[in-house]
């Protein structure tokens, strides 16, 4: 029998390779998702309407954060120098990672180095909208009379080089038409400002759209989207009017560069399966939101061709914030 002294196995033991630190289970805290725009917006509501299920299939809470300012930048802004462990995320969308980099030389973040790509879970279709009395019904009289009077007609949007702005310059465009740009400081004020007579139209959010055109209060001409949405099936798009204006925006979300694969692709599960829910459906439906699945390889994909798309249109029209 061999006799095994105790420095012996002391020896043993400390020439053995140290067992790694299990790596605790995704997510350890609370999921906190930065919305870089005020509450009650399409970008809030849609994100809120996950968040339920989110939390409950993570086994942590999902906090929704608002910090706007800056077209967005202040609170991406603020995630790209989160720490990268998945538990801090943005809300991102057209102007915060494909329209900012290009309208703002001193951008505060990189929308490509900064951010991990998750998930693109919604797409958010606008509609040409006129004031009350204008006089159109479709949008070949709106071309018309646009044409008529070069420079007289105005349009609004909530901010130079958003979403909405672009949507406007690109009919303009394809159209070859000129027309008098009225920027505001959000989609509430600009849309007010439509449906109180003082401009005369603008791309906006189908939801809210279709709120005021039941009332009565103003006209949808067409819809800036590939197909005809649930909550509007007999207003015809864009392209079927003659004018393929891919009008719109979308929403996704980004952690900081780094995050660690597993915990971007397990949002991106929890996100689509939430997505499923009918309550989250109805939500999405009245608010004219049509939800889209994507991994995070298919997000960074789809928000480098969007940039791409927007940057020909900023180029041309030479806007430069700062």
């Amino acid at each position: 029998m061999q006799h095994v002294t105790r420095r012996a196995l002391l020896g043993t033991a400390a020439a053995l390779p140290l067992a790694a630190p299990a790596r605790a289970a995704f997510p350890e805290q609370p999921v906190r998702i930065i919305v870089p725009w005020n509450a009650g917006g399409l970008a809030d509501i849609v994100i809120r309407a996950l968040a339920p299920a989110m939390s409950s299939s993570l086994g942590q809470s999902v906090v929704i954060d608002n910090r706007a300012g800056a077209n967005g930048a202040v609170g991406t802004q603020f995630v790209a120098r989160a720490p990268a462990d998945g538990h801090t995320l943005i809300l991102a969308n057209a102007e915060t990672h494909a329209i900012n980099p290009l309208i703002y030389p001193r951008l505060a973040y990189n929308p490509v180095a900064d951010f991990a790509p998750v998930t693109v879970f919604a797409r958010g279709p606008f509609v040409l909208i006129t004031r009350p009395g204008l006089g159109v019904d479709t949008l070949d009289a709106f071309l018309a009379r646009v044409r008529a009077a070069p420079g007289r007609t105005t349009f609004a949007s909530w901010g130079i080089g958003s979403t909405s702005h672009l949507a406007m310059e690109l009919l303009a465009r394809q159209a070859r038409l000129e027309m008098l740009h009225v920027p505001f400081t959000g989609a509430a004020p600009a849309s007010t400002a439509l449906l109180a007579g003082q401009v005369d139209a603008m791309f906006l959010n189908a939801g809210p759209a279709e709120a005021a055109a039941r009332d009565g209060r103003t006209k949808i001409l067409g819809v800036g989207a590939a197909a005809r949405i649930p909550l509007l099936p007999n207003v015809p798009t864009m392209a079927e009017l003659g004018m393929p204006v891919d009008a719109g925006n979308w929403f996704g979300l980004l952690g900081p560069a780094r995050t660690p694969d597993a915990a971007a692709q397990r949002i991106a599960q929890v996100t689509a399966e939430a997505l499923r829910l009918p309550a989250v459906q109805e939500i999405y439906r009245v608010q004219a939101a049509l939800p889209v699945t994507m991994t995070p390889a298919e997000t960074g994909a789809f928000i480098a061709a969007d940039r791409a798309r927007w940057e020909p249109v900023v180029r041309a029209l030479d806007i430069r914030l700062e």
